[in-house]
């Protein structure tokens, strides 16, 4: 794997802290890249925090300004990429499995652990918006974790049955099964499985829910847009 070094983050870089990038490889195969922030003249060993999301972001954007702030208060700190995402490995690209990135955090949980800097003892996750729900799946199996925070987390599973705000009734239900299986026959048939294009539109009307409105003002614009974000990009 090739990792950017230079900064290329959508946050500043503190001066209070020591950055580095670092790979690890999780239980399904894939090999997860990260980057470790410590605080700066740390003494001892340091409680850990892994942190990761939101759904479909990578770790330049606000994982990773999680992970730095929480250094800078005295936390060695990994936000990572996940399985299919940003600079970590597997293919296709923007795979999305509860398995696999509840995976990723237990994995990240792994590599905190042969840190010579880190409190085995102390380790703790957050999990950012879709991924609070993967972070309290990982906390409930995984005893190594001390500490979980879900930020502003919502259930992907119940959006995905049933819509945002649970708008879609057993009809719309079926539809969207109908519509997603269709996709499988056309990716079967023309040997890809390529995620489509749709997403954040490249404008907004003002008639859209106030939640793609906050979507669009982080990941379309300056303030949060990342070349290898896919909410930046896609969907």
């Amino acid at each position: 794997m090739e990792l950017v070094q230079e900064w290329d983050k959508v946050f500043p870089r503190s001066d209070k802290v020591e950055h580095r990038k670092v790979t690890f490889r999780t239980r399904y195969g894939t090999v997860l890249a990260g980057d470790l922030y410590v605080p700066r003249d740390a003494r001892g060993k340091l409680a850990a925090l892994a942190v990761s999301g939101p759904f479909g972001a990578v770790k330049e954007q606000a994982s990773g300004l999680y992970a730095q702030t929480m250094a800078e208060r005295g936390f060695l700190t990994l936000a990572f990429d996940p399985s299919y995402t940003g600079e970590s490995s597997g293919e296709p690209r923007h795979v999305a499995s509860p398995d696999i990135n509840t995976e990723d955090f237990s994995a990240a949980v792994d590599f905190l652990t042969t840190l010579d800097a880190v409190d085995a003892e102390r380790i703790g996750i957050i999990g950012i918006c879709g991924f609070g729900g993967m972070g309290l799946n990982a906390a409930a199996m995984d005893t190594r974790i001390k500490a979980t925070v879900a930020v502003t987390m919502y259930d992907m599973s119940r959006v995905t049955a049933n819509g945002y705000f649970d708008a879609m009734d057993a009809e719309a239900r079926y539809a969207l099964r109908q519509q997603l299986n269709a996709q499988r026959t056309r990716d079967a048939r023309s040997g890809s499985v390529a995620p489509s294009a749709a997403g954040l539109p490249e404008a907004l009307t003002g008639d859209e829910p106030q939640f793609v409105k906050d979507y669009f003002d982080y990941y379309k614009t300056r303030r949060g847009f990342h070349p290898r974000s896919i909410n930046s990009n896609g969907a």
